[in-house]
């Protein structure tokens, strides 16, 4: 198994983040430091440290929706003391934020310590939609609207195509659905645009909604929820495929 893959595994990060812990120096195999993201081990064999702890694959798997209020970060450390929105979800279970949402934006985010299942989640690729909500401080011009469906130019690039239209009858009330997850990206597109956000708010992600839950509560997804992502991911029929070959031979590449 991949290194970035089974620190995934074991509840530590995304595939993404965990690669950066790699290339970080922060872990070890056999008392060995690692840096290759290419780099693979074997969870029956090798002993994998990370900032000196040992990790093992987790057994429970916990999906957790919030609704975030304003005023609360979604990264894990802040040197600032900012409120942090894992102070909100109180589990035993380590978990961490699918992706972002930035302090100043309210709404749906999903948290797990499932590293697969997150990092499909997160990239683009699998393309599974967001949905924002956004009140503008002028109106919106129709004429913008086309912007999105072309893509935007952005400092890292030109977006992907999404879908944007007027909420309700105020001209200041859009709805954007994309599956891109840069950082602030809604914000950059409609600067960018000569817009500026009065309020920001995720009200959808996948099949996932905010109904049911106020402004600092959380769930526990359903079983039902939980497949439902998994399909959209594709990891459904990637645990299929791995079924029919039976188990494979992991190899630790020093």
């Amino acid at each position: 198994m991949r290194l970035n893959r089974y620190l995934a595994t074991c509840g530590i990060a995304s595939r993404r983040s965990a690669e950066a812990m790699i290339v970080g120096g922060r872990v070890l195999i056999n008392g060995k430091k690692i840096t290759d993201l290419a780099t693979t081990v074997s969870p029956e064999r090798d002993v994998v440290l990370v900032d000196g702890k040992k990790v093992e694959p987790i057994r429970k798997m916990v999906y957790v929706l919030l609704y975030k209020p304003k005023g609360y970060i979604t990264t894990a450390n802040d040197e600032l003391g900012r409120k942090n929105v894992l102070e909100l979800v109180k589990l035993k279970e380590r978990i961490f934020p699918i992706g972002r949402l930035d302090r100043n934006s309210e709404g749906l985010l999903l948290l797990t310590n499932d590293g697969d299942m997150a990092f499909r989640l997160m990239h683009p690729r699998f393309k599974v939609d967001k949905t924002y909500r956004v009140r503008l401080e002028t109106p919106f011009r129709e004429q913008d609207f086309e912007a999105f469906s072309n893509g935007i130019e952005l400092e890292d690039g030109i977006t992907s195509p999404c879908k944007a239209g007027y909420l309700s009858d105020s001209p200041n009330l859009i709805e954007i659905r994309l599956h891109e997850g840069r950082n602030h990206q809604v914000r950059r597109m409609l600067n960018a645009l000569g817009y500026e956000v009065a309020a920001l708010k995720r009200v959808q992600y996948g099949p996932l909604t905010l109904k049911g839950l106020a402004r600092s509560e959380w769930r526990m997804l359903t079983q039902f929820e939980v497949m439902q992502l998994r399909k959209a991911v594709g990891l459904v029929k990637t645990e299929e495929r791995q079924r029919k070959r039976g188990p494979q031979k992991n190899h630790h590449r020093d």
